[in-house]
């Protein structure tokens, strides 16, 4: 490890990994000096740290930390990001609302504490632009790359404690207002203007005029000059349990089973829970007992339908190392579970997600990376997880449920990754999804909510209050053009109404399944 210690935004010495100083003259900005410092400890990684911490590094975990070389970690000691919470006028991602306490996945950097490998500035991101403001280059670094291949955390390990910070380090308006434009399509820029007349009663003229001038950054990074492979040991059995809800499936269920029936590592169980909601009916799917099967199987027929709670127990019966959430109209090749283990060896993480296409549709992203997705029916993950998510009942029969999933998972600490080469073929049954009618108790609400209950829900207990503004905007904006009023003043009345009773609704449901 080299250490680049700084303060008051400059560089001021260089430690080695005694913590001894190594003679070297230092450059103008931190950044500079940090790609001066890749070139000459090109297989070291780099950590910066402002000096009123040093005593807090966490040197021990620093290697756990790193554990391969396309990390960028770091941690804000302050309560605040660089970048201000009005980014949530922008970005609607799951990356925002980052919980500090545990490693999260997330593009907002900070110079407090932090660190990459010396192999990425040398190769992949030698041309990239070399902001003279730390914080700016590395928030700018995050966000370009995240997407791309970077795993970027919010990484509480980098210290032993968390001290007093010394200084409120954010980025001013101007700033603000520039990155918008230089990461993101350029009608953010004006939507930005518009959340800061509508939501902080400012008129920031000057930085978005400012900001007019400036182009979109447009970067494609390659990261396979670096090989991806993991320093933690994240599998210990090469066991695998496979999960399928199913209702009325019984010819596709069966190609899933025989798919399954030919991997070149087989599942030690299969778990199938099989909903029917009429009174007396019993189970269709004879082919259960009627066959030999390379697996065992274990079969839950239930009389109530719903995707959250059949997927609930049936995670009660894992017993593997590992599990894989399926569904009951999917098909894959046979070295699926093969290469989901190899995949996950790679990475040294415990969830990860595949390619989920129909048949017809072509894929169109190629690299594997940090995904703000989360699928049950096409993910997989260490089953020691499972005793503390669930799918949020709160959610069945509706939207929200998978997503919601994801979010548990992270605030755990684990990141999802999508493995841009393992496919699972998603065949959309055409007699599937919400194949029973079901009523949901706002539906004789006099004025129908909008947006749907659990999507308010989601978005309250996952999103930031800026992300909560502006996906009302969003919606109402959107909405406007699909609906009969349009007198505008009657609209947004009507609106909030709407969204006033999708509001009191969510509450009822959070009451409800979490008391």
């Amino acid at each position: 490890m080299i250490y680049l210690i700084h303060q008051n935004n400059k560089p001021f010495r260089i430690l080695n990994n005694e913590f001894k100083t190594i003679p070297f003259e230092v450059k103008s900005s931190i950044t500079s000096t940090l790609f001066e410092l890749a070139k000459l400890f090109p297989e070291e990684i780099l950590i910066w740290c402002h000096e009123a911490y040093i005593d807090n590094i966490n040197k021990a975990q620093i290697p756990n930390v790193f554990h391969h070389k396309h990390i960028l970690a770091s941690y804000s000691v302050f309560h605040k990001n660089y970048i201000p919470e009005h980014i949530g006028f922008v970005d609607q991602s799951v990356y925002l609302k980052v919980n500090k306490k545990v490693c999260y996945p997330t593009w907002l950097m900070s110079s407090d504490v932090g660190g990459i490998h010396a192999a990425l500035l040398n190769t992949v991101f030698k041309d990239f632009k070399k902001h003279a403001n730390f914080n700016y280059f590395i928030n700018s670094l995050a966000k370009t790359g995240m997407s791309q291949g970077l795993f970027c955390y919010s990484e509480p390990q980098l210290l032993l404690n968390v001290p007093e910070s010394m200084a409120d380090n954010q980025a001013s308006t101007s700033e603000l207002f520039r990155f918008v434009k230089t990461h993101y399509k350029w009608v953010w820029g004006y939507l930005l203007f518009l959340c800061f007349i509508i939501y902080l009663k400012k008129i920031p003229f000057i930085p978005f005029i400012k900001s007019l001038l400036i182009k979109k950054q447009q970067v494609n990074f390659d990261f396979t000059s670096i090989p991806l492979k993991s320093s933690k040991q994240v599998i210990d059995k090469k066991e695998v349990d496979v999960i399928i809800p199913t209702i009325g499936r019984k010819q596709y269920l069966y190609d899933v089973l025989k798919d399954l029936s030919k991997q070149t590592i087989l599942p030690k169980n299969v778990i199938i829970v099989e909903q029917n909601p009429q009174e007396n009916a019993t189970s269709s799917l004879d082919y259960l007992t009627n066959e030999e099967w390379p697996f065992n199987i274990k079969h839950k027929f239930i009389h109530q339908s719903g995707v959250c709670n059949a997927r609930n127990i049936a995670l009660d019966l894992v017993e593997s190392e590992w599990t894989l959430l399926g569904d009951d109209d999917n098909r894959f090749e046979p070295d699926l579970i093969k290469n989901l283990l190899k995949a996950v060896e790679k990475t040294g993480t415990k969830v990860g997600t595949t390619i989920y296409l129909k048949p017809e549709e072509k894929q169109t992203y190629f690299k594997t990376s940090q995904t703000p997705v989360f699928g049950g029916g096409n993910s997989f993950m260490k089953s020691s997880l499972i005793k503390d998510v669930k799918f949020g009942m709160e959610y069945e029969h509706n939207y929200g449920e998978d997503i919601d999933f994801g979010m548990q998972l992270r605030n755990l600490g684990e990141d999802i990754i999508y493995y841009s080469n393992i496919r699972i073929t998603h065949l959309k049954a055409p007699f599937g999804g919400y194949r029973i009618k079901v009523e949901h108790p706002w539906d004789h609400e006099k004025c129908q909510p909008k947006p749907s209950p659990t999507i308010m829900l989601f978005n309250l207990t996952h999103l930031t209050k800026q992300q909560n503004q502006l996906y009302k905007l969003l919606l109402f904006i959107k909405y406007y053009k699909s609906q009969s009023i349009k007198n505008p003043f009657k609209y947004i009345a009507n609106m909030k109404k709407e969204w006033y009773v999708s509001l009191l609704w969510a509450d009822k449901l959070k009451e409800r399944f979490n008391a």
